[in-house]
């Protein structure tokens, strides 16, 4: 049986901007959805920050990647970083 096919397919794979790379293997990254007022029906813009599992610290601030679920990695991390879709024009 191919286990690991089948773990890719379970997992969900999400877009988003890196906010902040100052910790060691780790990026915050900003998903943006938007959701509709139940009363009013204005759509509302809503942010969620994840922090992501970065190995080789590929990562810069305001790169734009996808990231991936995976198993808890540490308390606070259970994504993990798939590719860096577009690099930041910022240099540091």
């Amino acid at each position: 049986m191919n286990a690991s096919k089948k773990k890719d397919s379970n997992s969900k794979i999400v877009t988003g901007v890196v906010v902040s790379n100052k910790m060691d293997k780790t990026a915050v990254v900003a998903i943006e959805r938007l959701e509709q007022h139940a009363l009013y029906k204005k759509r509302i813009r809503k942010t969620t920050k994840l922090s992501v599992h970065d190995p080789e610290n590929s990562c810069n601030i305001g790169d734009i990647i996808a990231i991936r679920e995976t198993r808890p990695i540490s308390k606070c991390k259970s994504w993990a970083l798939v590719e860096v879709l577009t690099k930041s024009k910022i240099v540091d």
